[in-house]
């Protein structure tokens, strides 16, 4: 049984497509990081960089239980575990590279673009404008990548265009004020409507929608998700 330690934002999302995905028996773990669950000792222990996603395989590698964090070592581990969504073995140098490339680039830049327009305070115009266009610039090279592909890496679906498209389906956010953030990257909506297309994508959509988790902004939710913004308690 996995224990999947859940919010639902983009990184966790990558995790529940593929959990539908395999078929693998999981059990939902709601993290309300909003609230501030992620720092609590118990989720530490899971996670000691106190973020979601995490998972707990109680029948890992020897039948030991395995905690796994975050979301690209998820992926691999998972994929791995199973044998599935990998790629041909002598696609796993380009496999490895387009996962970290989403991991260290589109995914935060995405985040980071996300924050500066919407949460950050006013007149932080240059982060602003840093941020968004380092993510557009990501899209970019994808979307250039994928010219003349159905799949990120080799002839077929892997964890590269799942982890891709739990960003990219935030793509209205991270190009705010855009009607169709996704027009000037053709290639990029046409893998988010293969993915979409696959039943599982629908299942993982409704992970933990039968938990209410905290939607209002207010100063408990900004200490929890940035609390380096804040003095350490005396």
């Amino acid at each position: 049984m996995i224990r999947f330690y859940f919010h639902p934002t983009p990184n966790p999302a990558k995790v529940a497509l593929l959990l539908e995905e395999t078929g693998l028996p999981y059990e939902v773990v709601p993290v309300d990081t909003s609230k501030g669950e992620q720092h609590l000792p118990a989720f530490r222990a899971i996670n000691p960089n106190g973020k979601v996603p995490a998972i707990v395989d109680t029948d890992g590698p020897g039948g030991r239980e395995a905690r796994v964090f975050d979301s690209t070592a998820i992926l691999l581990y998972l994929a791995e575990k199973t044998g599935r969504f990998l790629g041909a073995a002598e696609d796993r140098p380009e496999l490895l590279s387009w996962l970290l490339f989403i991991a260290s680039g589109l995914g935060p830049f995405s985040g980071q673009a996300v924050h500066f327009q919407y949460a950050a305070p006013e007149g932080l115009g240059y982060a602003v404008n840093r941020y968004r266009r380092e993510a557009e610039r990501h899209y970019q090279v994808l979307d250039a990548h994928l010219a003349g592909r159905d799949h990120i890496v080799g002839e077929t679906y892997t964890i590269a265009d799942m982890s891709a498209w739990g960003w990219l389906d935030r793509a209205s956010r991270v190009r705010k004020g855009e009607d169709d953030p996704l027009a000037p990257y053709p290639n990029l909506r046409r893998l988010m409507q293969t993915v979409d297309a696959r039943p599982a994508a629908s299942r993982a959509r409704a992970v933990g929608t039968d938990h209410d988790f905290k939607k209002v902004n207010d100063e408990e939710t900004r200490r929890a998700l940035f609390p380096s913004n804040y003095p350490p308690a005396a």
